[in-house]
């Protein structure tokens, strides 16, 4: 028996690229920083970085709500590939192939939710009332 599972949580790098494969498929590629517990003392970085795929409907939500700087939980497999550079070096890369993704925090004020412009978050500012408030029996927390 074989297992190959992995759990990772940091912060995205950059914003996520999408795009579709020539079978019609969605994916998300997008790069995860998980910072070290022990904080190298020698001026290494103090995170390790990944690259992340993710595909399908996980593809789309993390296109739609997650953007560079989120906090994320990946859960997936790795895997390895080969392949040939531009400039006709042979290549490996080990990745995280994403089966779901979630997002721990809420995009700042500064920033997007990602390439879907907020992901339908939005900061509200309540109004100052003239009024008084109304009593707890009047009020109707889904009233516009």
């Amino acid at each position: 028996m074989s297992l190959n599972r992995v759990v990772l949580i940091g912060r995205l790098t950059r914003d996520p690229e999408i795009r579709t494969t020539q079978t019609g498929k969605q994916v998300a590629d997008f790069s995860l920083a998980v910072d070290k517990r022990i904080k190298p003392t020698d001026g290494s970085p103090t995170a390790d970085f990944f690259r992340v795929s993710a595909w399908g409907n996980t593809a789309d939500f993390v296109a739609n709500y997650l953007g560079k700087g989120r906090l994320v939980a990946v859960e997936g497999r790795l895997q390895s590939r080969s392949f040939t550079d531009r400039e006709g070096n042979k290549r490996e890369v080990v990745e995280v192939v994403a089966d779901n993704v979630q997002g721990l925090d809420r995009p700042r004020d500064d920033q997007g939710g990602g390439s879907g412009g907020g992901g339908g978050y939005q900061r509200q500012t309540a109004a100052v009332a003239s009024e008084p408030a109304p009593s707890p029996d009047d009020y109707d927390p889904f009233a516009d």
